[in-house]
Formats: structure tokens, sequence, C-alpha cells
């Protein structure tokens, strides 16, 4: 199963709930040398800009994994800055500020779509490694 595969799969689970950090540790927990339980784990507390509207968990999780494989603080900035230049922002507070119900579908689907985005630029900058 391909990573984009996995996110799809673990966005789509209801209980236990993946947040938008573990929807990228766990399909790329091979990359850091974990089980899914484990990649779980390291990623409960990313979730809502880790718990508090900062940095996007979908962000946070992808510096995680590029960070155990290897890439470059320069590598590292580019994948951020490419992110903001994407979404605008890398604050979860600032990227979910227009949806006036956190628990509205609209915004599980924005998530949901920036989870699936992350995840494919992390894939291809992985594949190159």
């Amino acid at each position: 199963m391909s990573h984009i595969e996995r996110v799809k799969e673990v966005r789509a689970i209801v209980e236990p709930h993946y947040n938008c950090g573990q929807s990228i540790l766990v399909p790329f927990c091979k990359e850091l040398g974990m089980t899914e339980e484990q990649a779980y784990a390291l990623g409960v507390h990313l979730g809502k800009g880790m718990r508090h509207g900062g940095t996007c968990g979908a962000l946070s999780g992808a510096l995680l994994v590029l960070g155990a494989m290897g890439f470059s603080e320069e590598e590292a900035a580019a994948f951020i800055q490419q992110f903001q230049k994407r979404r605008g922002d890398t604050a979860c507070g600032v990227l979910i500020s227009g949806f006036s119900d956190p628990d509205s579908q609209d915004r599980k689907d924005f998530c949901n779509d920036l989870v699936l985005e992350t995840a494919a630029a992390l894939d291809q900058l992985t594949a190159q490694k």
C-alpha cells in the first residue's frame, strides 16, 4: 500500500481518531523506524496545532519524517516554505480560522485535503532519498 493510500485509509477511521500529525506519521512509520502503534503515540499531541493552534500537525509530522530520514535544515526549510506558499500560513489556528464550527464537515474536508497534499509533497521528496 502506498503512503497516500494509507493516509486516506487512516483519515477515514473514526475511532480511534487519527489527527493530522498521526495521519502523516503512521503511513511513514517504516521511514521512522517505528511500528504504526509507536508512530501513532508519537503524534498524539500534534493535532490542532500541538493543541494550541500552533504549527499544523501535518507539517509537524512531515518534519519529523524528514528529520528521521536525514534531510538537512535547508531541505526542511524549503518544505516549510512550499507548505506556506500553498496554504498561506503554517499555523493551524490561522489555517482553520474561517470555520466557525471546528467540528463541521467543511473543516474536516479542508484538513483532509491539507493532510493529503502534505503527504503527497512528502512522498515526492522522500522518494528522491
